[in-house]
C-alpha cells in the first residue's frame, strides 16, 4: 500500500506541476544577464502587473484585424501580430494571435518560433504549408484550402506559401505571449555582424562567391 500511496502522490504532484505551468513556463526572452542594481534591471517573463482595481475592458481588447496587411515586399506577405504589446491583458496568459496576408505567390519564409507551437487556419485562398523535424529532417507538408487547419510544433522550421493567383489570408494562434521568430535566411545570411563566410561555405558546401552574394542581399523579415 505504501507504494500505491507514493505513486499516487507522484501523479498528483506531476499533474499540479503541469497545471501550474500551462501558460508560459519558459523564458520569454533570448537571454537574461544578471545585474546587482535592481533599479536598472528589467522584469522578465512578462511585464509588471496593473492594479486589478484599475483594470478595464479595453485592457483585453483590440481591433483592426479585418484590415489587410501590406504585402508589397520581396516575400509578398505581411504578418500582423496581436501580442501583449497590443493587448496588455494578455500578460502571463501564454497566447498570441497573428493575421498573415499573402500576395499571389507570396510566402511567409521558412522560420521558427523558439517559444511557441502554432496552429493556423486558412481564411481565404490556398496555402502550401509545412515544417521540418529535427535531424534527420523529415518534411511534413500539406496544401490547405479555406477552413483547413494545420499545426506547427514549437521550435521547428516551417513555412506558408500562397500557391494561388489570388490573395490569401490566414490566422494563427501561438502558445506564448512572446513566441519569438527567427527567419532562417535572415539569421544565416543577414546577421549583424555577419557570420564568417568560411563557416557558411563549409556548412553549405558551395563556393565562397555564392555566400558572398547571399550576404550582400537585403533580407526581408516578416
Amino acid at each position: 500500500m505504501q507504494g500505491v500511496h507514493l505513486l499516487s502522490t507522484i501523479v498528483v504532484l506531476a499533474l499540479a506541476s503541469f497545471l501550474a505551468s500551462a501558460t508560459d513556463p519558459g523564458p520569454l526572452q533570448d537571454f537574461c544577464v544578471a545585474v546587482n542594481d535592481t533599479k536598472t534591471g528589467l522584469f522578465v517573463n512578462g511585464k509588471f502587473c496593473k492594479n486589478p482595481d484599475d483594470v478595464v475592458a479595453e485592457d483585453f481588447f483590440t481591433s483592426g484585424l479585418n484590415m489587410p496587411g501590406d504585402t508589397s515586399n520581396r516575400v509578398g506577405s505581411n504578418v500582423t501580430t496581436v501580442n501583449v504589446d497590443r493587448i496588455a491583458g494578455l500578460n502571463t496568459l501564454g497566447i498570441t494571435l497573428v493575421r498573415i496576408d499573402f500576395a499571389p505567390y507570396g510566402e511567409n519564409p521558412p522560420h521558427t518560433h523558439p517559444r511557441a507551437t502554432e496552429i493556423l487556419v486558412v481564411a481565404e485562398g490556398t496555402l502550401e504549408v509545412g515544417y521540418v523535424t529535427s535531424n534527420p529532417n523529415k518534411l511534413f507538408t500539406k496544401t490547405l484550402k479555406k477552413g483547413d487547419v494545420f499545426v506547427f510544433p514549437i521550435g521547428l522550421i516551417h513555412f506558408q506559401f500562397n500557391r494561388g493567383h489570388e490573395n490569401a489570408v490566414a490566422f494563427a494562434a501561438l502558445s506564448s505571449q512572446n513566441p519569438g521568430v527567427i527567419t532562417i535566411a535572415n539569421a544565416v545570411f543577414g546577421s549583424d555582424p555577419r557570420i564568417n563566410p568560411d563557416v557558411l561555405t563549409k556548412a553549405f558546401q558551395v563556393d565562397k562567391y555564392v555566400i558572398d552574394y547571399l550576404q550582400k542581399q537585403f533580407w526581408d523579415a516578416n
